[in-house]
This record gives structure tokens, sequence and C-alpha cells, in this order.
């Protein structure tokens, strides 16, 4: 346990009707004593005037006291809540702070003590900042799961299972003469499969929680005039991008960031690849490319009422060459409303075919449930928890 005494804003810096002042060390019981005049009782809240060295009142709001190691950090804490202004919640700091053998808290020290101090794990720390930063529903709840222990609570099983299978193996191999044959009753294969199997779900659960978290980054690429405006602007649900009949309206990347039933999506709209004259377009095209290198999926246009061909190869063999073997490809045969087409997945063989009408918007619910898929997503699971990418390449 620390031996000092550290203070911070515990709510977000701006106005607003609360404001929290957190203190967290040995002096919290000083500090509530000399800030509220009074000797507070533990985990008890109480409506008091917070005051100045002098005894002049600054502010007035509800103190609590949390003795060690009943607090979030394992400590002894207190916590002021008063008024949420800047210049209250500035005064209550400084006063604080005159108090000997009290420090500003460094970014992120509340919960660095509560790792110190065996309240939290890794995992459920980096849930906190999880939390605060979710961008849907779903997301926060998969990041309130590892805050409960979720995630760390699967790794613990599975390490304990190999424990368990290694002890047994290791029991074998050292006494010998007990003649155990233990491979004989199908006991260490059984639980090696089902070690194998328990990580295999967790894995899955675990790149549900990295998509959750960072979100699937979608490019979308083809020829100019293929339809690629128009498709970013079905899936983002408005006129993001510029559309008109002009091969190379778009010069430059346009993003947009969308959810799918809770699964955040950043959809990356892009020039038409092709020989180019013009300088600004030469510039939008490596922009393109450089989006492209750093995509997790490429959705490749393909203007349907220009060729009958759906092997990308056979369309653009270039384009298929130049892409990296790491990135998954989605073919997509625009103006399906012109061609006549069946809408929706035709087939999946690698890579999948979707036909659409990016400028009616028929089709374009095939295309979104074909992302869910491509990341392992699965719409309303309750009970997953966030990751992060080294979480996976751990596992």
């Amino acid at each position: 346990m620390t031996t000092d005494t550290i203070v911070a804003q515990a709510t977000a810096p701006g106005r607003g009707g609360v404001g929290i002042i957190r203190v967290s060390g040995p002096l919290a019981e000083k500090v509530a004593l000399e800030v509220t005049g009074k000797t507070l009782r533990p985990r008890y809240a109480e409506y008091l005037p917070f005051c100045d060295d002098a005894g002049n009142q600054l502010d007035q709001g509800i103190a609590l006291y949390f003795p060690n190691p009943h607090s979030f950090t394992g400590e002894d804490v207190l916590e002021l809540q008063g008024h949420g202004g800047p210049v209250v919640m500035d005064m209550l700091i400084k006063r604080i702070l005159k108090v000997d053998g009290i420090r500003t808290a460094r970014p992120g020290e509340f919960s660095e003590r509560a790792f110190l101090n065996d309240k939290l794990d890794l995992a459920q720390a980096e849930a906190i900042a999880d939390l605060i930063d979710a961008s849907s529903e779903e997301a926060a709840k998969s990041a309130l799961q590892s805050l409960q222990g979720a995630f760390s609570q699967r790794i613990n099983t599975l390490v304990d299972s190999l424990i368990h299978l290694r002890i047994y193996v290791e029991a074998a191999i050292d006494f010998p003469e007990e003649e155990i044959d233990f491979l004989a009753d199908g006991k260490v294969s059984a639980d090696l499969q089902a070690i194998i199997d328990n990580l295999a779900a967790v894995r899955k659960e675990a790149n549900q929680g990295a998509i959750m978290r960072e979100g699937m980054k979608v490019v979308i690429a083809g020829r100019p005039n293929a339809g690629k405006s128009s498709l970013l602007n079905a899936l983002s649900g408005k006129d993001s991008a510029i559309v008109t009949d002009i091969a190379g309206t778009t010069r430059d990347v346009l993003r947009e960031h969308i959810h799918i039933d809770g699964m955040p999506l950043h959809i990356i709209d892009t020039a038409g690849l092709r020989d180019a004259s013009d300088e600004v377009e030469k510039i939008g095209i490596e922009r393109a490319w450089d989006e492209i290198a750093q995509a997790d999926r490429v959705l490749f246009m393909v203007d349907g009422t220009t060729t009958e061909a759906t092997d990308p190869k056979e369309i653009w063999p270039d384009f298929v060459d130049r892409l990296p073997d790491s990135i998954g490809m989605t073919v997509i045969r625009n103006k399906a409303d012109q061609t006549g087409e069946d809408l929706g997945i035709c087939h999946v063989n690698s890579p999948t075919l979707i036909r659409l009408s990016a400028k009616t918007g028929e089709g374009v619910d095939a295309l979104r449930n074909h992302l869910k898929e491509c990341m392992g997503f699965a719409g309303g699971h309750e009970g997953g928890f966030m990751a992060r990418r080294r979480h996976l390449e751990a596992l």
C-alpha cells in the first residue's frame, strides 16, 4: 500500500450540476476533518459545508468516507460531491493541497492504486477506460462485463484447467511404478480437447469484444462511377458524399463512422482507381491504396451494367494482384435495379458476391448482415466482454 495521499477531480472538467473531488491515501480522514470540520462515519453520506483553512465556506455538498480496504483503491478514500463549476472545483482542490502530505494525482493513478492493491486486475483496469469511451450500448455492456471480471474469470478457468492437466501428466511420468497409463483411459485427450474448445470459445468472444472496442475498417474501392459514394451514403443513411455521373467526382478519402446492431464500422469511400492524368486525382488514388492496405475488409465495387463477370480476377486482375492477401474482399455488383439481377448474396465462395443497388438501397441489408458475419459478430449477444487486439494475439 502506498504511503502518500493524492487528490483529483473525479468528474469530467467543465461546468455541471455536480462535481466530485476524490482523495485517496492515509490522510483522507484528516482531509475530511479539516474540510468539513467533522469526523465522518464510514460509508455514510452526510450533507456538510466545505470550508477553507480559515473556516470560510467554499461550497456545500455530500461527503463520503470509505476506510480501507473497502474502497475503490483499497486505501482510505474521501469523496466530496459539490457543485460542478470549474472555479468551485479548483478552490476545493487548492484547499485540500494545503494539507501537508497531499499531492495532485497523476492521470489514471486511482485505477493504478486499485490494481496495485489487488482491487482490480489489468483487464478490469483497462475496462474502465473502455466503459468511458464506449460508443454504443453493446460496447458499454461488454466493457461492464470485463470490469466485473468476466474476461478474467474465463482466462483463469483456462489456466486452472491447464495446471490440473499438467499435474495429472507429470504424476504419471514421475511415478511410473504406479503403472498408471494416463493415455489409456482417455482422460488426458478428453481434458485437452475441452481446453481447446474453451479456448476457441474465448477467442471468438474476445474477437467480438475487440470489434466492439475498435470497430472494423471497411474500404469501398473500385473504378470511377461504380457507385462507391452512393454505397457510402446508403450505409451511413445520409448524403455524406457528392454523387454525380461524372467520373472522378470523389478525389479524396471520405470517412463515416456507423453502427450496425451495435457493431462500430469505419466506412471509407475512396477515389476511383484508374490511370489518371490529373495531378490531384493521382494523389487521391494513392491515398485510396494507402487506405486499402490498412483495411480489415475491402468492398470491391463493380458497375453491373458494364460487365457480366463476377470473378474479380476476370474483372480487374491488376487490382486483385495488388491487394494484400491478408485483407478480405467482397465483390459488390452494383446497379442491380438496372440489370434486373437477383438481389443479395448470390454465393458464398471466396470472395463473396453481393448484388445490390446503392441508389435505391435494395440489397444493402444483405451487405450489412454480411459485414457482421465477416467479423464473427452475433447481434444481441449478452454477457460478452471487452477485449483488445493484443489479448487476441496472446490467446
